[in-house]
């Protein structure tokens, strides 16, 4: 019986590509920029006030960055390696030739 956990035995794995998991830890961080905002404790206040702005609005205005920070650590550490790339470009290159001849 095959599961998600495993492979099938008789499948080829020689030029294909590999297999893209999404199930990456890092993926849990993008919550951060999510949740974060919700919790209205920290900024149900108008003290401290930042060049004369209520900490609402200088607070949601510091969310904008922490989310792009987030996005962008989980983008670098959950990319492909540069062999995984090439492969997968070969391997869409390989099923356009393939599709081409069948025509």
């Amino acid at each position: 019986m095959v599961t998600a956990s495993t492979p099938p035995a008789n499948r080829p794995t020689a030029g294909t590509a590999p297999r893209r998991s999404d199930r990456s830890p890092w993926n849990w961080l993008l919550l951060v920029p999510i949740v974060v905002p919700l919790l209205v404790p920290l900024y149900n206040q108008t003290d401290p006030t930042l060049w004369g702005w209520p900490r609402f609005y200088w607070l949601q205005l510091l969310f904008v960055p922490l989310g792009v920070a987030t996005t962008a650590l989980v983008y670098r550490m959950t990319r492909r390696s540069a062999a995984e790339r090439t492969a997968a470009r070969d391997a869409i290159a390989r099923d356009a030739d393939t599709r081409n001849r069948e025509r």
